[in-house]
């Protein structure tokens, strides 16, 4: 029976051998490497290593014991409950050498393709159901148009492709983490995938955030903290940015030589959360062709990855993808690209008015003074030379500007239209020709 954690279903903790999905042969093998490879003895600890229960660790060395490639030692440990310990014999590794020879893969248990798939489905994107005050709540530091709010929440409440376009410097970047902010709940992602008796790793700690384990109470009369498979490890919903690094071969399969194994491409270490694409028009690929590839998995919700023979399988795509670039879409996308992307926000600068707010709001956090000559003198003055065009980034950039100009210059934080104007000389470099 699934437990539920949040609004997410658990995967149930195996039972059994049979539980596991995998072969006896796989579950096995990776026992004896993991022995070999991390000198361990105990059934208890063995099972932390391979992330099963300790009743289905012991089932699993009863059979290799029945094999001969694990003995009994004779020996109990007193300080681990006067627990049996158990070594390799020499048949065990012999084995355990072959198998290391085939992948050099041990420790966690791989979860088969199919049990992870249904596990996606469980706790797909699409299942979330977000609210305006969600949202508002994880966008609060920032000053949007009430409009916007409007468009990013039913993209986001369809876990669907999102393209956000629009000039330099207005928070796209800041709006696609708020985004992932607003998500709020979390999900098991599996320490790695089987999928033809290939491990394919999948947990990221770098990508991937652990939720704060559970702890039983050893008096309570029902224990929950291990009922779950702990094959998985319960996450924050994972977020991968990418900007202009990215090419198309980090979408497929990363496979090891030295170690004959393979990792799991972004976008499925993304699976259940965002997928954020940034400065789209910056890579080395061209816009149409990172759309191209994206085409089948935003459509069809799977992705098609190949292993080093040239199989190919599909896996879930359960992923918000957000795209995000400062060109206008007419110039970096086809008409067909476009039709795949299910929402399109611009996002504009602030007008005058949330110029302003904003402008007071990075002026109170940095304990700066506000001058009512000096923003008058910004306003009338300055932004009319450059059609006033207010971008979100403005207000930081010419309040640190004068910032550093009074720590130069050794004179209290203060606003002046002396000031502003030093501040806005280093905002834009003049059009002129420089001799050679």
């Amino acid at each position: 029976m699934n437990m539920e954690t949040a609004n997410v279903l658990a995967p149930p903790a195996p039972k059994s051998l049979e539980d596991t999905g995998l072969t006896t042969v796989m579950m096995r093998d990776i026992l004896l490497k993991t022995m070999f490879r991390q000198s361990l003895d105990l059934v208890s600890t063995l099972s932390g290593s391979l992330c099963l229960p300790v009743t289905v660790t012991q089932m699993l060395m009863d059979l290799t014991r029945e094999q001969k490639l694990v003995e009994a030692t004779g020996n109990l440990h007193a300080n681990s409950g006067s627990e049996m310990g158990y070594r390799l014999t020499e048949s065990g590794k012999a084995r355990a050498l072959d198998a290391l020879s085939q992948s050099e893969y041990y420790g966690a248990m791989p979860v088969p393709l199919e049990r992870y798939s249904e596990q996606m489905k469980r706790q797909s994107i699409k299942n979330i159901q977000i609210t305006r005050d969600q949202l508002t709540a994880a966008m609060g530091h920032l000053i949007l148009p009430d409009d916007l709010l409007g468009q990013l929440g039913p993209a986001v409440g369809a876990g669907r492709s999102i393209l956000m376009y629009g000039p330099p410097g207005n928070g796209k970047s800041s709006i696609s983490n708020g985004i992932r902010d607003a998500l709020g709940d979390k999900i098991y992602v599996p320490m790695a995938i089987e999928y033809s008796g290939q491990v394919i790793t999948v947990y990221d700690p770098i990508v991937h955030t652990a939720a704060a384990a559970e702890v039983d109470d050893p008096n309570a009369l029902r224990r929950t903290a291990r009922r779950y498979d702990r094959r998985y490890v319960y996450c924050e919903r994972p977020t991968v940015i990418t900007g202009g690094e990215l090419t198309l071969s980090m979408l497929d399969l990363v496979y090891n030589p030295t170690a004959r194994t393979y990792q799991a491409p972004l976008q499925l270490k993304a699976s259940g959360g965002i997928f954020i694409v940034d400065d789209l028009g910056r890579q080395e690929e061209s816009p149409q062709a990172l759309v191209n590839r994206w085409i089948v998995p935003l459509e069809e919700s799977k992705d098609i990855l190949a292993l080093q023979s040239g199989e190919k399988f599909t896996v879930p795509f359960d992923t918000l993808v957000i795209f995000s670039t400062n060109f206008h879409p007419n110039e970096i996308f086809d008409g067909a690209a476009l039709r795949r992307i299910f929402f399109k926000i611009k996002i504009d600068g602030p007008d005058q008015e949330n110029f302003l707010k904003i402008f007071a709001l990075v002026a109170r956090k940095k304990k700066m003074p506000l001058d009512e000559g000096s923003l008058m003198h910004l306003l009338e003055v300055k932004y009319p030379t450059i059609e006033n065009n207010f971008a979100n980034y403005q207000p930081v950039f010419l309040i640190d500007q004068v910032i550093a100009i009074c720590e130069f210059e050794g004179i209290p934080y203060q606003m002046t239209p002396d000031l502003v104007d030093r501040a806005w000389a280093n905002m834009f470099v003049r059009d002129e020709k420089i001799a050679r």
